[in-house]
């Protein structure tokens, strides 16, 4: 579906990308991932053919349609839905001259083959495939009536999303599609994407998508491109092996280079031995120099230590809140926060999660009911748009002084190394900041006056893995309380102990754990499947249904072969592959002949090639399988 080749791209002189190379066959999931700024929007750019590469190859097979979610959200008086619908536009030009050929009295034969190919690209069930999307990503019947023009920015993004996966390009190209979604429509689209037929390649720092989505996962890495079997944790794993294999053969290298070093220091001007010391100083021009460890920057988080307070912290009795006197958003809340406390609020988008949050923060009072808050209580609101209103001409430092104007340079300097913005970062402005360096920034500026309670409003947008993870551990080192709305579900399972649900105009504690809210969100969001009907109007026999799955096993029962087949050939080749690393893994076989080390390397590369072609023939007849099954049961 896709070659890369020897690929090179420079931005204003800095180099992005040299000597990249990259295949992805038909049907394969990949997902492309490295940190921010390392170039991963920009390769979507190259490959959609929005920029033009330096150097190298962009192959796509001829006639592919390539599908990439506009950076800009769309807009206009067209319905939601209308939207989504335009944009197969195959379907709406066909739809367009069939109304014309019509009532222009056009020629049968032109309007047969109009309607014959509406029928091939199954045009009649569009409608309401358009509105399952739509509803998954959180657009109920009346909100797809609605004209764009009605909806926020996050929520046409949605809409260009929803407009992506019903166009069911041959290539489709994610960046960050989870960034305006709130956890409902995540789950939604993790499990949409996971049986996505086409080819996908989506740049995400989401690691638990990642691992349901992907079954590739390509490392943009020193400008290079290095592709990995599976999600993100079999690509880490992969990774830490390979690492581990490199530091083996960096330590052989140097001992081999400390021993010949040795000789010709203690031979080089004896008349004797100086034949064999210049034959080492050969040698040893040809080992060269081994190529440095790679540092990978560190990203930190630390939240300063709040005094502690006597329990509770905050407790809302029969409380209601919203933004109009005798209108709440939410009521009866009966709800207590204490110091240890881990909550992660759950709730689709308006359903008043947000004014909750704002609520507890202070910035609103209760409509009615109470609110006790325990005395000298400090609380830290980090909200979704705060990073935007940061004053772009000023630094990090400067920000950071107007909440704390009493304390010295050194101080406030020391605050913000808590949040990896150490150095040069700290005097540059906060426009010239990358989006995650603003979240570390925002998250500073809320953590000035070290609070007991911090209210997290989806903070990891903009951060990338590695600061993902160093926010986990943070948040699970802070000694206060946590109340968090988020769309990363790992999130949630690492930090959480307590989930909210902010549902039907009030928030209680749901009792389960996200998987089961998941079942439970899933299952409302499925449409209830209509069985098949006779022509008389009424359901089908069970003995009718029961000779009709016979049939449809028989006919599929070829397909199902090669399905095994497939798999069987993959997991022999993982097999081999396994043993064939394991072998380089072992430092023993660097004592040994140089020989043997290059043969292995070869048949690992040979190895890794007939597997990647395998996983390609395994997805291709799953897809065929997949295809005749569903086809059977519409």
């Amino acid at each position: 579906m896709l070659t890369i080749t020897n690929l090179g791209y420079r931005i204003e002189g800095r180099p992005l990308f040299e000597g990249a190379n990259l295949a992805l066959p038909k049907g394969r999931r990949a997902a492309l991932v490295g940190r921010n700024g390392s170039g991963k929007s920009t390769l979507l750019a190259l490959i959609a053919g929005e920029l033009h590469p330096d150097v190298g190859d962009l192959e796509l097979r001829s006639d592919a349609r390539v599908g990439l979610v506009a950076q800009t959200a769309p807009s206009g008086d067209k319905s939601v839905h209308a939207t989504v619908l335009a944009a197969d536009r195959e379907r709406t030009a066909l739809l367009a001259e069939a109304e014309a050929v019509e009532r222009d009295g056009g020629t049968p034969q032109r309007i047969a083959e109009i309607h014959e190919r509406l029928a091939a690209i199954d045009a009649h069930s569009a409608p309401a495939r358009a509105a399952a999307i739509l509803h998954g990503l959180g657009f109920n019947a009346e909100a797809q009536a609605r004209a764009l023009d009605e909806f926020s920015g996050g929520w046409r993004m949605r809409v260009a999303l929803a407009a992506a996966l019903f166009s069911e390009p041959d290539l489709l190209l994610l960046d960050e599609p989870t960034n305006h979604l709130d956890l409902e429509a995540s789950l939604w689209l993790v499990q949409y994407l996971a049986r996505w037929r086409h080819t996908l390649l989506i740049v995400s720092h989401d690691r638990g998508l990642i691992n349901r989505v992907a079954n590739q996962t390509v490392h943009l890495h020193e400008r290079r491109l290095v592709s990995y079997r599976g999600g993100f944790d079999a690509f880490e794993r992969a990774r830490r092996e390979q690492l581990e294999v490199e530091s083996a053969a960096r330590k052989k290298i140097d001992a081999q280079r400390r021993h010949m070093q040795a000789y010709i220091d203690r031979f080089r001007y004896k008349a004797t031995k100086a034949r064999q010391a210049q034959s080492r100083i050969k040698a040893l021009e040809k080992l060269g120099e081994p190529p440095p460890p790679v540092a990978d920057q560190i990203v930190t988080f630390q939240f300063p230590e709040p005094e502690t307070l006597p329990p509770p912290l905050i407790a809302l009795d029969r409380a209601a809140a919203g933004y109009e006197p005798n209108r709440a958003v939410i009521s009866s809340l009966n709800l207590r926060i204490d110091m240890d406390d881990r909550i992660a609020l759950l709730g689709a988008n308006g359903n008043g999660k947000t004014t909750l949050l704002r609520l507890l923060a202070g910035h609103l009072a209760p409509l009615s009911g109470e609110m006790i808050k325990a005395r000298k209580l400090k609380v830290g609101y980090f909200a979704q748009d705060q990073a935007d209103a940061l004053d772009p001409n000023r630094t990090a430092l400067e920000h950071v002084a107007d909440e704390l104007p009493k304390a010295d340079e050194t101080r406030r300097r020391a605050h913000l190394g808590r949040f990896g913005l150490s150095g040069h970062m700290a005097d540059q402005a906060s426009a010239s900041l990358s989006g995650g360096e603003r979240v570390r920034l925002v998250l500073a500026l809320v953590c000035c006056d070290s609070p007991h309670i911090l209210l997290l409003d989806e903070p990891t947008n903009h951060l990338d893995l590695d600061a993902r993870e160093a926010l986990v551990e943070a948040i699970n080192a802070y000694t206060g309380a946590i109340v968090l709305v988020t769309h990363d579900r790992q999130l949630i399972e690492l930090c959480a102990d307590r989930l909210w649900l902010v549902n039907g105009g009030t928030c209680r504690q749901f009792d389960g754990d996200i998987d089961a809210y998941q079942t439970q969100l899933l299952a409302s969001k499925s449409s209830k499947a209509e069985g098949k009907r006779t022509s008389d109007g009424k359901s089908a026999s069970k003995s009718d249904k029961r000779r009709a799955a016979a049939a449809h096993r028989a006919e599929t029962a070829e397909l199902r072969k090669r399905v095994r087949t497939a798999e069987t050939r993959v997991h022999e080749l993982a097999k081999e592959l396994g043993a064939l690393t394991e072998k380089l893994n072992d430092p023993s076989l660097y004592d040994g002949p140089p020989d043997k080390i290059a043969d292995l390397t070869r048949q690992k590369s040979r190895a890794e090639s007939a597997l990647a072609e395998a996983e390609a023939v395994w997805l291709e007849a799953e897809a065929a399988l997949e295809d005749a099954t569903t086809g059977s049961t519409d």
